[in-house]
This record gives C-alpha cells, structure tokens and sequence, in this order.
C-alpha cells in the first residue's frame, strides 16, 4: 500500500511530507514524493522539448530530495518524477500504477498559515483523482504521533455520499477514533432586531437533534457491516465559521473528514458552500473523500 505526496515542479514544500510521514505511522504504507512535470507535447516529438523537460526534471527531482531529507521519518521516501498533461492527470496516473491508497498535498500559498485552502490544482484533484486526498495545513509541522482520531463533518440530508460508513470504515481499518461533527452559524440578528437568545437556542437544539438523529441512523446501518467503537457525535456553533469550527475540541492528531462533493462549486452537497467555509477555518489535516469510495 502506498501514500503519494504531490508536488508540482514550481512549488515544494515540507507541509505535505509532514502529513504523509503522520499518515504512514498511522496506517503502515510506504511515502512516495512525487513531483509531476507538465508537458504540452509527448515525448518524442519535438527534441529540443525533450531536452528541456528533462532539464526540469533533473532540477525538479534534486530540489524535492531536499526537502525529502529534511523530512522527520524511520522509513525511505522514494522520489520519482511524472510527466504529464497536468498535474492532476499526473497524479492519477502515479495512483493507478503504485495502487496507491492516498495522495497527500498541500494547501494552496494563498492560505492561511496553520489552515486549509485549495487551490485551483487542488480543486481540480479531488474531483478527479478517484482517491482520498489529504491537504496538509499551511506550514504543517512535523508531527511524531499518528493520526488517532477523524471527524466526519455532517451535513444532514445534504451527506448523500456517505461519509459516515466511508469513515466508520477508515476509523476501523486505521485504528482510530471517530467522531461526527455538524456546524451551525446563528444569525446575530434578524430584520434589524436582535434575536431572541431563548428562541435562537430552541431553533439551533431542534437542527442539531434532527441532524444527529439522521447522523446515527447512518452510524448505526453502517454498524452493521463494520464493528467499530463508540462514536462522539458533537455540535459546532457560532456566529460565524471561524467560531462554529472552533467551538469543538480539536487535539494535535484530529482530522477532519469531509466528502468530494463538497469540496468545490462543481457539486455543492454539504449545507450549499457551507462545506468550503468549514474546511478553510480547520486547524487540522483535511481529507476528502470521493464519491466512489463513499457509496
């Protein structure tokens, strides 16, 4: 079993190797850094570009090697260099080959530091990639301990991609805890009043009881193909994002799970753009499911 970490030739950082290496004392599988090179033309068909790509390759594959060897980490990580059309395809062509599990990445240079953000690249990945992606925080740190616990960000009837058995299964297979987390932003005010607190918590305890009814409906059908161990199941509040996200507990080996679907505008699933919110205010690693691997 394998993890890829992607890169591209232009932008390499240390961030994803630190989540891949956390990945690997988690799960067992062996790192890959991959850099993909994109080529307009195959090889072959015009020298003088052959030449050049293989130039960027050289280059590409010693920087990367670099970083590799900076990397906190008791196992190998093997380098390798993939030309391609671009460097989603790329990827996917490394995941089909190697069979690999997962494909880890960074976030995009526009983030926050210590947050999640995609970027266009990014976007494009976990719609495609036909495999879990993993975005490392910005400027993710080494981190000696393994992944212990993921959340499964619900969304209500908008989880229609099944998260919840996808990561029950995950949590099973890795060893780990899970967790269920739902988000909710309260409106500070509502036509120009201010809103009632007893009538705003009403409202918010009757969507967090409804949304966790449906949420362990799906724990516990999901219970009945995987034995896994108790389950929190948890409400985020605030009246923002930022505050909804951090109104649960978050501890140094959390990650925060969410389905393909939700991920981008391509197919809004999660409560509309909700979804990009949460993950953009996540203190912690992100994966992304596809919809394949949950159905």
């Amino acid at each position: 079993m394998t993890i890829i970490a992607g890169f591209s030739s232009s932008r390499q950082g240390i961030a994803p190797l630190n989540l891949a290496a956390q990945l690997s004392r988690t799960i067992g599988d062996k790192v890959i850094a991959a850099v993909i090179i994109e080529r307009a033309l195959p090889a072959g068909v015009d020298p003088i570009e052959d030449e050049f790509q293989e130039h960027v390759s050289m280059q590409a594959t010693k920087s990367l090697q670099r970083i590799v060897d900076q990397v906190r980490y008791d196992g190998d990580i093997s380098v390798v260099v993939q030309q391609s059309a671009s460097i989603p395809k790329g990827l996917m062509e490394l995941v089909d080959h190697h069979h690999a599990d997962l494909v880890v990445v960074g976030s995009s240079s526009s983030g926050l530091l210590g947050k999640v953000a995609l970027g266009s690249v990014t976007d494009r990945l976990v719609h495609t990639v036909g495999a879990p992606v993993a975005i490392a925080p910005r400027g993710y740190s080494p981190n000696a301990n393994p992944i212990e616990r993921l959340t499964a960000a619900y969304g209500g009837a908008a989880d229609a991609a099944g998260l919840i058995a996808t990561s029950a299964e995950l949590a099973k297979r890795w060893g780990v805890r899970m967790r269920i987390a739902s988000f909710t932003v309260r409106p500070p005010s509502m036509f120009g009043g201010q809103v009632e607190s007893s009538a705003e918590s009403l409202v918010i305890r009757q969507w967090a009881r409804r949304n966790m009814d449906s949420a362990l409906k799906q724990l516990n059908q999901a219970r009945a193909m995987v034995d896994i161990d108790d389950v929190d199941v948890v409400v985020g509040a605030g009246t923002d994002w930022q505050d909804a996200v951090a109104s649960i507990t978050w501890e140094p080996g959390d990650m925060l799970l969410l389905g393909s679907g939700a991920a981008g505008p391509m197919a809004q699933v999660f409560l509309g753009s909700a979804a990009a919110k949460i993950l953009r205010h996540a203190p912690v690693p992100v994966m992304i499911v596809p919809r394949q691997l949950s159905t």
